[in-house]
């Protein structure tokens, strides 16, 4: 796809390093045999021939036993016959139904191995459980929901779906910072930890070996030895290959303590595709951030490897906090079965608060509910606006209900605007997301890439009003399968800076997908893209 020519010119990538042992760290290279011999390739490589496995006896069994051959194809067509009368999402649906006509047999064995696991029902039951017991520790404020269904029955409802639905209350609060790019959270990142007198909590998908991570790592080490709490949560597929074993050892040997979700095992299960997707940072209960960016070294320009990476994210100040703060204790608390004395984590609020303007309601979204929370959330954000509706995704694999509500707004006068990177991480994620241009185009929507390179940012701004910033990407992993969370606002100080953001990319960094860019993309890359989306839910 042809794009125009972007100038270079702010991109400054920073090399500064410090005197730290750790923080001096680059990442190196992976040689082949590396490759060959590590501990991810190990696990692939069970995984398939797991799935070898199956394929080979049940088509063994199915050719050579008449009677087994009926009973399996009876077992494939109930299996079908189930799924459609599922609730599950249609395309989730379809996704099961296309390899059951293909390979009846083995596709039903796998789906009844897939859906009925103990394990994943306990660990289910366990965080929902967790979530219903701490519920009492956010309360709503009374106050503030009186006023706003007074003032605003739109925010309202959303805000009492929160509320009632995800267990997180909405709080007045004006003092929130945006970050337009890693660079500039990390930064704020540092200067905050430095501070922390109590405790540090961190929960990341992706902590990563590098510079990045080496100045965090020095930080948490000082923190820990000088008896600030350190609590680390990492997700298990984000950050088991990357995340060196003697940091972790490093940390607990300094009183601090880390926690693995959900340990990527070379087994086929479900629970392996629910990964906690969360970025979250809390010091001292009074400050928090959240956004895209993970801990690794392209998040902040440090090392390139798709262009430039463009990210945000958010800090936040004062009772809001206590959200985040929350999230990660009811993480950690699943994982290691202990029970926290919550009001030492709670933050310092004054006795005699100024009235906020602004509203805020951090909150997360779990694959283990019926609830989807973030998705709920960006459909009211699309349905609502009333000028606008601007949205930057990495990943746009959305379902027929969010494709609805963008082509109503669209048709309605709205102005949708959606940007996705030039420059991809994952070619098949880049093939799923261009196969929906035309059908944006044909709708009304704008859509533009982003040319110098990629865009990690989950964003979705409205009406110069409200917006969310966070970690739910619009695809089906962020929507249906992992743990996410965000911060949905509304009149917060730091809306206008994520406008004058959206706009020097619309108007400076970005390229707007015509008729013309959509005939211009190769065969090969359309032919993968009709075959992709179908098992898009999948991927």
């Amino acid at each position: 796809m042809k794009t125009r020519n972007v100038p270079e010119d702010g991109f400054v990538i920073n090399t500064k390093k410090t005197r730290s042992k750790y923080a001096k760290r680059r990442k190196k290279p992976k040689t082949l045999i590396n490759i060959i011999f590590s501990q991810k390739t190990t696990i692939i490589l069970l995984l398939l021939l797991q799935f070898v496995q199956i394929f080979i006896v049940f088509t063994i069994l199915n050719d050579n036993y008449k009677y087994l051959s009926v009973l399996f194809s009876t077992l494939g067509i109930g299996v079908a016959i189930y799924i459609v009368n599922t609730d599950r999402n249609p395309a989730y649906k379809l996704a099961w139904i296309v390899p059951l006509l293909i390979f009846p047999v083995f596709t039903a064995i796998l789906y009844l191995i897939l859906t009925n696991q103990p394990y994943k029902r306990k660990v289910s039951d366990a965080y929902v459980q967790k979530n219903l017991d701490t519920r009492y520790l956010l309360p709503e404020d009374e106050e503030l929901t009186k006023k706003v269904k007074t003032a605003d029955p739109e925010l309202y409802r959303l805000l009492r779906y929160l509320d009632d639905a995800a267990g997180f209350p909405a709080y007045g609060c004006d003092d929130v910072t945006y970050f337009p790019l890693g660079e500039d959270k990390f930064a704020a990142m540092l200067t905050e930890m430095r501070k922390a007198e109590k405790f540090i909590f961190m929960e990341y998908f992706i902590v990563d070996d590098g510079e990045m991570w080496g100045e965090i790592l020095d930080i948490l080490l000082e923190k820990a030895f000088a008896g600030v709490e350190v609590r680390l949560i990492v997700d298990g597929m984000g950050s088991q290959f990357t995340m060196p074993a003697k940091d972790i050892k490093a940390i607990e040997k300094a009183g601090g303590r880390v926690l693995i979700f959900n340990k990527f095992r070379p087994m086929i299960s479900t629970i392996q595709n629910n990964r906690d997707h969360r970025k979250i940072l809390v010091i001292d209960g009074n400050v928090g951030f959240t956004g895209g960016v993970n801990i690794a070294d392209e998040y902040i320009n440090r090392l390139i490897r798709f262009g430039h990476w463009k990210d945000t994210a958010i800090m936040i100040r004062g009772e809001a906090v206590w959200n985040l703060t929350m999230m990660i204790i009811q993480m950690w608390e699943v994982i290691s079965h202990e029970t926290t004395e919550y009001d030492r984590y709670r933050p310092t609020v004054p006795d005699k608060k100024p009235e906020a303007k602004g509203i805020i309601a951090p909150y997360s979204d779990t694959p283990l509910d019926s609830e989807k929370i973030g998705r709920m959330v960006y459909m009211t954000m699309i349905n609502t606006a009333k000028e606008y509706v601007y949205i930057t995704t990495p990943y746009f694999i959305p379902d027929n209900e969010i494709l609805t509500s963008l082509e109503l707004a669209a048709k309605s006068g709205i102005d949708v605007r959606i940007i996705t990177p030039h420059i991809p991480d994952k070619w098949y994620i880049q093939c799923m997301t261009r196969s929906y241009y035309r059908e944006l185009l044909n709708m009304g929507v704008k859509v533009y890439e982003y040319v110098p390179g990629f865009i990690h940012a989950k964003t979705c701004l409205a009406d110069d009003k409200r917006a969310v910033v966070g970690t739910i990407n619009f695809d089906y992993r962020s929507l249906y399968l992992h743990f996410e969370d965000a911060a949905f606002m509304q009149d917060t100080p730091c809306i206008p800076d994520i406008r004058r953001d959206l706009d020097d990319l619309f108007e400076n960094k970005c390229h707007l997908i015509t008729y013309k860019d959509i005939r211009e993309l190769s065969f090969i890359s359309r032919f993968a893209s009709v075959i992709l989306r179908i098992f898009a839910p999948m991927l």
